[in-house]
């Protein structure tokens, strides 16, 4: 494990007013003193992303026709967001009749596949909208247009070598979209496509005489989507995001969130992106792991605090067993790979749920630091489902698809971004294809991205080892992908050590720092095992937070890495 600082950067134009570690975390993340305002007016217009005008005129004129949309989801918590927001927006816009689809993970796979066209054409749907899917649906977009359905897609996965025929597509990432921001998540293009769908209504004189629908009222929904799939938080994303927490913290988050996050025991008025990301999002993503997306959607799209609370149960209850079919598939999967030296790691066990097998391939790539893949044996006889997770330095979708052009046929399907892809293959293909992924690893990555590297803020002073510090930091950010939670790193004597929690797993300790101040409270969660004795000393990785507890605050260092001194 290499520590290393992040490089520093002058913190130009900064207001005097902005607490002088805020100033740090900012410059060093690229932020632009211009960039410091979070508020919705300074988001990209619609107008950039390519595709966008037509596809809102397809639909104005459905809206117009009272023709209805379907939406073709995905199951995951980005496609369950982006389908609530997709029903919930189009159906205020004056969408007469307003239908969803998603696949059956486990018989249909991902994507618009021509079953999954089938089920949107028996709405009786004239049009039908992917979210999070669609630019590698060929087949799909094809046969729902052959069974009378107009096609639009939204998607922000990277597109293959040809584009689906639909009649218009809104993805940042396809070719000759100059769009400035390539992070949007799937609910963040649906959310773009209902702006520029408002705003032709508006040309045409929907709303001559009432008030036009206040999309900003379902960007908890965008937060949520956004954060959960682990999109780079650009400055465009940073502004989506804030400003979901804000309606979150206001109280005026959807019922299906508020439901989730009291199961969760977080505090609607304290959430922060963290919290979408550890809370909500594993809540929802259970549902599509395990058993069936709608549950999650239909959590989202609840309009009462009575509805949402049975569906909100059952994703709870979902995401208990998802833990403990995730800490034995992990446990499995880390065996299987301890005495292996490929670059490259490809695991599979004949029992594994196949819903699983991505959390299985993160912790995996997180323990190892390598790009791994973990399989499942698939509903369809023969045939393997994997999930990949990459390092930095390592484009796990242009891997796939450069294994795929050097060996045709090896691999069936795959798709996905730079951290994150899925792919089937044939059993019998698996051996081969270990070989040709640990291959094209070692290929891609130096032994200086095998370096696992913890980058850090620093180290801080005395003065700002404090709570106001903490407290500053909770109500910046929004932290995330691309945009790290800040992390510091010091040096400490140990006054005092014991284990806490039920089983003795977590560490709590008092501190003093060697850049002076009084003793700091700390806490090594899963850190048992590595108790250190009073009077040592140590080197430790740390987040500065804030504990509550009966109406008192007070500064917690939470420890990520430490080591002896």
């Amino acid at each position: 494990m290499l520590i290393r600082p992040r490089p520093a950067a002058d913190a130009v134009g900064f207001p005097d007013s902005l607490h002088p570690v805020l100033r740090r975390l900012y410059a060093a993340r690229g932020v632009e003193a211009a960039q410091l305002s979070l508020e919705l007016k300074h988001l990209l217009p619609p107008a950039g992303l390519r595709g966008i005008e037509p596809a809102a005129a397809l639909l104005a004129d459905a809206i117009e026709a009272g023709e209805g949309i379907v939406i073709a989801g995905d199951y995951d918590a980005d496609g369950a967001t982006g389908t609530a927001l997709g029903v919930l927006g189009l159906r205020a816009l004056g969408a007469a009749e307003v239908h969803y689809v998603v696949p059956d993970r486990f018989r249909m796979g991902y994507g618009l596949s021509p079953e999954l066209a089938e089920l949107a054409a028996a709405t009786g749907a004239g049009v039908l909208v992917t979210v999070d899917n669609g630019i590698a649906s060929l087949a799909g977009v094809r046969h729902a247009q052959e069974l009378g359905l107009s096609v639009v897609v939204t998607d922000h996965h990277l597109p293959g070598p040809e584009l689906p025929g639909a009649d218009a597509i809104v993805n940042p990432n396809q070719p000759g979209c100059g769009f400035a921001s390539k992070a949007l998540a799937g609910v963040g293009v649906m959310f773009y496509l209902l702006l520029a769908l408002r705003a032709e209504l508006r040309r045409r004189g929907a709303f001559e005489g009432q008030p036009e629908p206040n999309l900003s009222e379902w960007l908890d929904l965008v937060a949520l989507g956004t954060v959960a799939d682990l999109a780079r938080l650009d400055y465009n994303n940073r502004i989506l995001v804030e400003n979901g927490l804000r309606r979150i913290r206001a109280g005026r988050a959807r019922p299906g969130l508020l439901a989730l996050l009291k199961l969760a025991g977080r505090e609607p008025s304290r959430v922060g992106s963290v919290d979408l990301g550890f809370a909500l999002g594993p809540r929802i993503n259970a549902a599509g792991r395990l058993d069936d997306i709608r549950t999650g959607i239909d959590c989202l799209l609840a309009d009462s605090e009575e509805a949402a609370q049975g569906l909100a149960a059952q994703l709870d209850r979902f995401n208990r067993e998802r833990r403990e079919l995730q800490a034995q598939m992990s446990e499995e999967a880390l065996l299987l790979s301890e005495d292996s030296e490929a670059v490259g790691v490809v695991v599979f066990e004949e029992d594994w749920h196949e819903g699983i097998v991505g959390l299985v391939a993160s912790k995996l790539k997180e323990r190892l630091h390598r790009p791994s893949i973990a399989f499942a044996r698939a509903q369809e006889p023969g045939l393997l489902k994997g999930s990949a997770r990459s390092i930095d330095g390592l484009h796990v979708r242009d891997a796939l698809a450069a294994i795929d052009a050097r060996q045709p046929g090896l691999i069936g399907r795959f798709g996905g971004h730079a951290m994150a892809a899925g792919l089937s293959l044939p059993e019998a293909h698996l051996a081969a294809f270990g070989q040709a992924f640990d291959a094209i690893c070692r290929e891609w990555l130096s032994q200086a991205q095998l370096q696992r590297v913890l980058e850090t803020d620093g180290e801080l002073l005395a003065e700002e080892l404090q709570l106001a510090t903490a407290l500053q930091l909770e109500h910046a950010g929004p932290w995330g992908q691309g945009f790290p939670e800040p992390m510091f790193e010091g040096r400490f004597e140990v006054l005092d050590a014991r284990l806490i929690g039920s089983d003795g797993q977590h560490a709590k300790y008092r501190l003093r720092s060697a850049a002076g101040g009084a003793p700091l409270t700390a806490v090594d969660f899963h850190g048992g095992a590595r108790l250190q004795s009073p009077r040592s000393r140590l080197q430790a990785v740390f987040t500065l937070a804030v504990n509550r507890w009966q109406g008192a605050e007070s500064l917690d260092l939470r420890i990520e890495h430490l080591q002896p001194l």
